[in-house]
Formats: C-alpha cells, sequence, structure tokens
C-alpha cells in the first residue's frame, strides 16, 4: 500500500463515522498509528483534516494548493507520526508542522505569481449598483491578495497567523520557533510592507 492511499478520499465534510472507536488519547493515536495501525492513523486524518485544510487555505488563499498540500502534510505526518511525545495537543503539534510544510511550499514557488482567491467572484449584474459595490469589493480583496502573496514567507505567516487568524504573539512564536519579538517585528513590517504594495509604491 503506497503512502497516498492510507489517505481517505478527500472530503470537505468528512467526521469521524458514527460509532468509530474513540481512543482514550492523542498520544494513544499517535503512537498506535506509528505501530502501523492503518485505522488509527485513519482517525487522526478524520479529526484533523478539516483544520488543517483550512490552516493551507487561510496561508495560500489557493483552493488547489490548499487541498494538494493538505494531503502531502498528512503523508509526512505519517511518516514521522513516531516523533509525536505528546508534550503539546496532536491538534498543537499538527498545527506547527502545517505552517513550517506551507513556509516550505512558499520558499519553494518563491517569484511565482499565485492566483487569487476565487470566492470573489461577483454574483451580481455589472451594471446594476451592488454589481458595482460587489466589483469594488472585489477588486479590493484581489488587490490584497496579491499583495499578500508578494511578502516575504516569514512576514506572509506571522501577517496571516496574527491578523487573518487571531493568533497572540506567544502562540505565533511558539508556531514558528522563533522569538516574540521577531513575531512582532515582523508583523510591523509585513503591515508596512502591506501598505506599500497596495498603493503601488
Amino acid at each position: 500500500m503506497s503512502e497516498a492511499e492510507i489517505l481517505p478520499t478527500w472530503s470537505g465534510g468528512m467526521d469521524v463515522p458514527v460509532g468509530a472507536p474513540v481512543r482514550s488519547s492523542d498520544y494513544e493515536l499517535a503512537q498506535a498509528a506509528a505501530r502501523g495501525d492503518i485505522e488509527a492513523f485513519e482517525q487522526i486524518y478524520r479529526l484533523h483534516h478539516r483544520r488543517v485544510y483550512g490552516l493551507c487555505l487561510r496561508m495560500t488563499q489557493n483552493v488547489a494548493e490548499a487541498e494538494d498540500l493538505t494531503q502531502e502534510i498528512f503523508i509526512h505526518l505519517y511518516r514521522k507520526i513516531e516523533s509525536f511525545r505528546g508534550e503539546s495537543s496532536l491538534a498543537t503539534w499538527l498545527h506547527r508542522l502545517t505552517v513550517n510544510q506551507v513556509l516550505m511550499h512558499f520558499r519553494k514557488s518563491k517569484g511565482r505569481r499565485e492566483a487569487p482567491s476565487p470566492e470573489g467572484e461577483l454574483r451580481s449584474a455589472p451594471g446594476t449598483v451592488e454589481g458595482r459595490r460587489n466589483q469594488t469589493s472585489m477588486f479590493e480583496r484581489v488587490v490584497l491578495n496579491r499583495a499578500i502573496a508578494r511578502l516575504p514567507p516569514g512576514y506572509r505567516a506571522v501577517f496571516l497567523l496574527h491578523d487573518v487568524m487571531g493568533h497572540e504573539h506567544e502562540e505565533i512564536a511558539r508556531l514558528l520557533g522563533c522569538a516574540v519579538g521577531t513575531s512582532k517585528s515582523q508583523l510591523h513590517k509585513a503591515r508596512m510592507k502591506l501598505r506599500r504594495l497596495i498603493r503601488g509604491t
């Protein structure tokens, strides 16, 4: 069985099946998965994949990339699940793993323009008042998305984690493995750079 085959088929609405056995702790699940228990790993996937996908989507602002990264992250998790020691919750540990993998993706794709999120498509005719208002709102989102995509990976991660997802600097520092002061400094620089990018200066 290939690593890709251990993951259930992607489904945005997937949850833990009714009647599925629930183990008593993240650590026990991780240990079972590390011993080759595929059902335990599938349970981890079902418990956490939507959270991982949501984080990938917020950071990449691209549905296709978020879906691909989610699959890659769980394959990576399968390879290193034995390194989970239970010192934090599996959700926190996996959150940090996800951020690191997305940052790595940013570094690999540096210089490539990323497509804006498709979620802002117009639903009203362009000639109507509502259509013009929606068009203006969509334009602003596209401009912001493009500006965010041009931020250096570290700035982008801190900006999204703090200003979009609402994490505090102490938590961001733990997730990214940096000092709290570094997180604050990168957020300030990210905001300043975004202003310059949006103004076109």
